[in-house]
């Protein structure tokens, strides 16, 4: 299946269970991969015929900056939701919420959460 990915959006966002995320913010993450048919945009080169990549940076942007969720797994799924209501096109998304530094005294290169959701399962 042919793909649109875009990779390591970078967003302020306020997410997570503890008050000072909700209250200070922090930096995330998001991968999507859109799995949709992209045939016909290459022979025709009409961006009617694919997914606008520029419209779902900003669709997952407010998501990620306007609406607060205590769980990055929250987060992801309603980006996900949102995409494949938004365009008909998109058979399947990957969306991937990174965030690089959770708020507890280890030390790591943060928590992904990974969801794939499908047309048909909606």
């Amino acid at each position: 299946m042919d793909k649109i990915i875009l990779s390591r959006m970078q967003f302020f966002g306020r997410h997570g269970v503890f008050a000072e995320e909700n209250k200070l913010g922090q930096r995330f993450y998001v991968d999507v991969e859109l799995y949709v048919p992209l045939e016909r945009a290459g022979q025709t080169d009409d961006l009617e015929a694919t997914v606008n990549y520029a419209d779902v940076f900003f669709r997952v942007k407010h998501l990620v900056e306007e609406r607060t969720f205590r769980l990055i797994e929250a987060l992801a799924e309603n980006i996900a939701s949102d995409l494949l209501h938004t365009y008909t096109s998109i058979i399947e998304v990957t969306v991937r919420v990174i965030k690089p530094h959770p708020p507890f005294p280890v030390h790591f290169d943060g928590v992904t959460v990974e969801i794939n959701r499908k047309r048909a399962a909606l």
